[in-house]
């Protein structure tokens, strides 16, 4: 069955087809720039374990010309891998936020649609776009079924007494105010290719998931369930991120309005896309701040020390909440790629039975142990792949 999974931005869609159930990819690309002036197509085809790249640049003034550009991609006779649209028979749709009312892949129906629009209030800079990808691909791929994998859906097994915040209960009743958790599928991904390596049945497998991007954030897998994530009713707290500031003391932002007299909306801004790495260093590019920590710059060694003694602390209190563990595993662009990071989160933690082993992490390449032999919790590096994730939530749904 081929299956294309579209990640689509404020101003891009990603994708990805794969034939399924076989999980091989057929064909990828990135469209982004769309609205502006000139944007940007990159379109890739897999071919006998051959890669052919095509790209091009040109204006695509909406998202409607981006999917319909999409489906020339596809199916053009020099780079394409269809004939016509109609042999794409399911699209699995990235969703940032589902609620409480979706707590599993869903078939994308009208009604499922509006409660998704509903919900854009909880993820205003996400949903929308996500919303924007679903209507424009039921228009251009008529003959597939669309399937909606939500980001949030892997947390709804936290308990009651993790996600609920000790506010009024009625901003909760009314307003939806909890933790709802994000990077859901890269979790859940994880969780399952841990649980494959350990050869553990998945509901025996306990773990700590260390997702480490741009965006960052923990999660708590106890028996193949997350119980706790850093992340909560939004994707600000938690983790020390790229722009994003992580856990901060709340009163702060009333202090920085009454006291400084900046605006809620700045405050909102610099939260978001000012703090974490860029408002420490002034770049949230974590490879410019490794190379100029080792190079002696001080304020960049700082920064990667409170990057890292974040994590130290989620490790700490997640091995308490979930009891004796299997694992802990990092993952996503930082997390897989610098061992820099790895070593200085699991430092000192020996008395916790985490020891790494020095020269496995730098080594460390696609699926990796980084653990010594003799550490009772093993440490491992899994690349995630959330696209196929999404391809197989959305492949089992259809086919159940």
């Amino acid at each position: 069955m081929k299956t294309l999974v579209i990640n689509t931005g404020s101003s891009s869609i990603k994708y990805q087809l794969f034939k399924m159930p076989e999980g091989e990819v057929i064909s990828s690309g990135l469209i982004e720039q769309i609205g502006e002036d000139k944007g940007h197509i990159k379109h890739k085809r897999y071919t006998s374990g051959r890669e052919d790249v095509h790209e091009e640049h040109a204006p695509i003034l909406h998202h409607q010309a981006g999917m319909n550009k999409l489906a020339e991609l596809l199916t053009n006779e020099k780079y394409g891998v269809i004939k016509n649209t109609s042999e794409i028979e399911l699209v699995g749709h990235r969703v940032v936020h589902g609620g409480e009312e979706f707590a599993s892949t869903t078939i994308l129906t009208n009604e499922v649609i509006k409660t998704v629009e509903r919900l854009s209030d909880l993820a205003p800079l996400h949903n929308p776009p996500n919303l924007i990808g679903i209507r424009m691909a039921q228009k251009v791929f008529t003959d597939a079924k669309q399937v909606g994998v939500f980001d949030t859906a892997f947390h709804q097994s936290i308990p009651e007494y993790a996600y609920k915040y000790a506010l009024p209960e009625k901003y909760y009743r009314e307003n939806g105010v909890r933790v709802y958790g994000f990077h859901g599928t890269s979790h859940r991904y994880i969780t399952k290719k841990t649980a494959e390596v350990l050869n553990k049945p998945l509901e025996e497998t306990s773990l700590i998931s260390v997702h480490l991007g741009n965006g960052a954030s923990m999660a708590a897998i106890r028996n193949g369930k997350s119980i706790d994530t850093t992340l909560g009713m939004t994707p600000l707290p938690g983790l020390v991120m790229g722009t994003r500031s992580g856990d901060i003391d709340p009163a702060i932002i009333f202090y920085l309005n009454d006291q400084v007299g900046l605006p809620i909306s700045e405050i909102k801004n610099i939260l978001n896309k000012e703090s974490g790495m860029k408002g420490l260093t002034g770049t949230n590019d974590l490879r410019i701040v490794e190379e100029n920590a080792e190079n002696g710059d001080k304020v960049a060694q700082l920064a990667l020390e409170i990057y890292a003694y974040r994590i130290k602390k989620y490790i700490g209190a997640y091995m308490a909440i979930i009891g004796p563990i299997d694992a802990i595993v990092f993952t996503a662009g930082v997390g897989e790629n610098s061992p820099t990071i790895r070593k200085i989160s699991l430092g000192g933690l020996d008395h916790c039975g985490i020891i790494l082993d020095q020269e496995a992490n730098l080594a460390a390449k696609g699926t990796s142990l980084i653990s010594a032999e003799s550490a009772p919790i093993k440490v491992f590096v899994i690349p995630t792949n959330e696209e196929l994730e999404i391809a197989n939530q959305a492949y089992a749904l259809a086919t159940e």
